[in-house]
């Protein structure tokens, strides 16, 4: 039998402000045992977060352990140590060396004012006896170990390679290739923060979590904030370090599809309860509440089109005592109707026929690089020649990497950015080059919904002000009574109540921020919405329900969208065609059904191949491997 690593027994954490207290975790018991990892899965405010932060020993007034035991087994310690009763001078001895944990967001969690290098040494030091020196080897070894640099002998290899090419008067000695490849080694440890990309920084934050070979780590959503493909390749590293290594994992995330990619066991939390837990196949193929089961039903998946999604709120209702307890009743829902191949095809026979509403030709998008005296001296190119066009009530799927150039290409698009070349033509008119009050007319026929519903709505200004906003710029709307009336009607459609129009935004959920942030881009009537990762932020629950509101609103007002995400499953859910960005250039585009079945392109492929599902198959298929 594997020793237990950490045992939680009904653990509570509280918040305490305002003469009331809020129990965050309420009771849970776990286990872990060495080499075995445990999903626990939640939407936000479940207390997923907290659990991790109580076992780290990181909570901060006003939220405190109140009750339980977390019992960890520390190396040369049989006996076991409940980490809730160390001193905090006792606990730094563990944090970070027997017990370690990852981030969500790895930008955020590594200070940009010093370089990766001192930061990982920092750490290595803290906990092992060695010199300055001796931690800058151990640096290395581990970013080779995460794959953040390639191998001594791949490296050799690539200057062996290359050198020819580069200084053919000069011959490649012994002496001179061992230079070449520790400088090439160093200089990755003298790179600091912002000049790194997402997948890298968290591989630099799972190299300084396992520098002391932690016999537990916890990886608190750390793939939130990467594109499914830089996801997959951290979920694989994951795996991989804690077979050679034998660590138990904690892997914390609001999305059951990845936790099927990963875990062991699952733990499903709500409102701060373990609610169900058991094998990862088990809870896949026969799970028995019905959070559980509305959180697998309300991921989109690339095999199935329904109608619409199912959400938690059509498995079960809930309903809270006077005395905090919640009383959940569980639904039967009746499966949504499948969207068949003859509807896909008299939509596409439709849209076909249609003169377009928008279209692009030959667009370039460039980013000035300065040189001497400010001039420029050439341009990095995030859209390059790209031409396709838009029908009217179409949505257009656009998808790829961050990076590729779709938020840039839909900035554009709304004239938000200028471009270098090219042509935007919309309703027949060619916008190019719009200024002035023409192009602030034109600006009622085009909005946007951005990423993140928490930056979008200005904190100081109440919604319903937020909303009437571009009514008071477009003077429509005679009254301010009409213009009440017109934010009321909006709220209303989105799902919300006319009473929030004198509330702010930090007393929404993301979801309703969401919706609020639907609601203003409505305001005008307009014909044309780029939604650029609108959904990315939320929650796999609150992003089906904004998804099927996307979708009732497009019928309703008769809407086209172009719709921007890096989640090719979520796309495919709300597209007629799907556009795929590489590097700046269209590499794919053709019926979403078709690109799904058929891809032609390698870079598409990988894009499918990534995305996490949760079904039985790919469970299966992760279990065969990693035993």
């Amino acid at each position: 039998m594997r020793e237990t690593v950490l045992e939680v027994r009904n653990l509570q954490v509280e918040f305490t402000g305002d003469g009331n207290s809020v129990k965050a975790v309420d009771g849970i018991s776990f286990q872990l045992k060495r080499g075995e990892t445990l999903g626990i899965v939640g939407e936000s405010g479940s207390g997923k977060s907290v659990t991790a932060l109580a076992v780290m020993g990181l909570l901060q007034h006003p939220g405190r352990v109140s009750g339980g035991e977390i019992w960890f087994s520390a190396q040369g310690n049989d006996q076991g140590i409940n980490l809730v009763t160390l001193p905090p001078e006792e606990m730094q001895l563990y944090r970070g060396g027997d017990v370690a944990m990852i981030f969500q967001e790895p930008m955020s969690s590594l200070n940009p004012v010093y370089t990766i290098g001192f930061q990982l040494t920092e750490a290595i030091q803290r906990h092992q006896n060695v010199t300055i020196g001796e931690a800058k080897q151990i640096a290395i070894a581990l970013l080779q170990e995460v794959k953040l640099l390639p191998s001594d002998e791949q490296l050799q290899q690539q200057y062996i390679d290359t050198w020819p090419q580069t200084h053919p008067h000069s011959p490649l000695d012994d002496y001179k290739l061992a230079q070449l490849v520790k400088q090439h080694k160093e200089s990755m440890l003298e790179r600091y923060p912002h000049q790194l990309s997402g997948g890298q920084l968290q591989r630099v934050m799972i190299a300084m979590a396992i520098s002391c070979n932690p016999l537990l780590l916890i990886a608190d959503e750390p793939t939130t904030a990467l594109d499914v493909t830089v996801q997959a390749t951290i979920i694989d590293l994951l795996r991989e370090l804690q077979q050679t290594r034998d660590m138990a994992l904690i892997f914390i995330t609001h999305d059951l599809g990845l936790i099927s990619e990963i875990a062991d066991q699952v733990a499903v939390m709500y409102k701060g309860k373990i609610v169900e837990d058991g094998a990862t196949e088990q809870i896949f193929n026969h799970p028995q509440h019905p959070y559980t089961k509305g959180l697998i039903a309300c991921r989109p998946t690339l095999n199935r089109r329904p109608h619409k999604l199912l959400t938690v709120s059509d498995y079960m209702s809930v309903e809270e005592t006077t005395s905090g307890d919640l009383i959940i009743q569980e639904k039967q829902p009746a499966r949504p109707p499948e969207v068949t191949g003859a509807e896909l095809s008299a939509r596409l026979e439709n849209l076909e026929k249609q003169k377009p509403l928008l279209q692009i030709r030959h667009l370039k998008v460039g980013f000035p690089v300065k040189g001497w005296f400010g001039r420029t001296q050439r341009y990095n190119m995030a859209v390059n020649d790209v031409s396709f066009d838009v029908k009217p009530g179409e949505t257009l799927g656009l998808v790829g990497e961050s990076g590729c150039g779709k938020t840039t290409l839909g900035r554009t698009l709304l004239r938000l950015l200028d471009p270098i070349s090219g042509q935007i033509i919309f309703d027949g008119q060619d916008i190019t080059h719009l200024k002035g009050e023409p192009l602030q007319k034109l600006r009622r026929e085009m909005q946007i919904v951005f990423q993140n519903p928490f930056s979008a709505l200005d904190p100081r200004i109440k919604v319903g002000d937020a909303i009437m906003e571009p009514l008071l710029i477009h003077s429509v709307g005679k009254t301010k009574k009409q213009r009440l009336a017109r934010v009321a009607e909006l709220l209303e459609r989105v799902g919300l109540s006319a009473d929030a129009i004198n509330r702010y935004p930090h007393q929404f959920s993301g979801g309703q921020r969401q919706r609020i942030c639907i609601a203003r881009s409505l305001a005008l009537n307009p014909k044309f919405i780029i939604c650029d990762e609108s959904v990315s932020a939320l929650d796999v629950s609150v992003q089906a329900q904004v998804l099927n509101l996307l979708k009732e609103l497009q019928a309703e007002f008769q809407l086209t969208y172009i719709f921007i995400s890096h989640d090719l499953s979520v796309v495919k859910f709300m597209s007629d065609r799907i556009l795929v960005m590489n590097r700046g250039q269209i590499v794919e585009q053709g019926a979403a059904e078709s690109i799904y079945r058929e891809p032609k392109q390698e870079y598409t492929q990988q894009l499918i191949a990534a995305i996490p599902t949760g079904s039985p198959e790919r469970v299966r298929s992760r279990q065969t491997r990693t035993v």
